[in-house]
């Protein structure tokens, strides 16, 4: 995917005080930068940001954080944040180092339209992979939540391997989301482009209970 430089955008990354310079300083003291006990999801691959934003707006009571890659990317997202939204968070990062961010304080992990990295020598960089969800397994603070969405067939079969390989029970399995679920959805902008082309959406619940609730 080609992305396009987007104008001021070192003044936008610098200037937004929803963008967290040093993620790293906040590791295992999250509840403190929120300066509450709230709950804290997190979006890995948030793109422009439609899917996190609505969510903090419609749920102040929990805690969410955006994490996206790439700079351009996040500089599209910034701008579009209302003014005042105390639950909000956006991290400019690669998910490899998720585990030098994050220690036994999530409590949610939304994977929404990440990239399939079709190629089988690249399966490993699948953020469904056991690479990543061996380090999702240190970021949650107890039990492992894990929900995701795709348009990608090849992607969904392969994470629902993944996840029940790894432990984790699934729930919530849709091959056709948006014609299983009734109500309204909080959707990313991915999703509204392939499910207005009457694409199907893939997505699953996965959950892992830990070692300690489990007994």
């Amino acid at each position: 995917m080609r992305l396009r430089n987007v104008k001021n955008k070192e003044e936008i990354l610098n200037s937004s005080s929803y963008l967290v310079k040093n993620p790293e300083d906040y590791i295992g003291k999250w509840k403190n930068f929120f300066h509450n006990d709230n709950p804290i999801y997190i979006e890995i691959g948030m793109g422009k940001g439609k899917f996190i934003i609505d969510n903090a707006l419609k749920y102040p009571n929990i805690n969410f954080i955006g994490i996206e890659k790439f700079d351009s990317v996040v500089a599209r997202c910034l701008p579009k944040i209302p003014e005042g939204i105390s639950n909000l968070a956006i991290i400019r990062m690669d998910a490899n180092n998720i585990d030098k961010v994050f220690f036994k304080e999530v409590e949610r992990i939304y994977l929404n339209f990440s990239d399939p990295w079709p190629k089988v020598r690249h399966a490993s960089r699948r953020l469904s992979s056991k690479v990543f969800l061996d380090k999702y397994d240190n970021v949650f603070v107890s039990d492992c939540e894990i929900w995701m969405r795709t348009d990608n067939r090849d992607l969904y079969i392969y994470s629902l391997m993944s996840f029940s390989e790894n432990g984790y029970v699934l729930s919530d399995i849709s091959f056709d989301l948006h014609n299983d679920v009734k109500e309204e959805l909080i959707t990313t902008e991915y999703e509204d482009k392939f499910s207005n082309k009457g694409l199907p959406i893939y997505a699953v619940r996965a959950i892992k209970k830990s070692v300690q609730n489990s007994k």
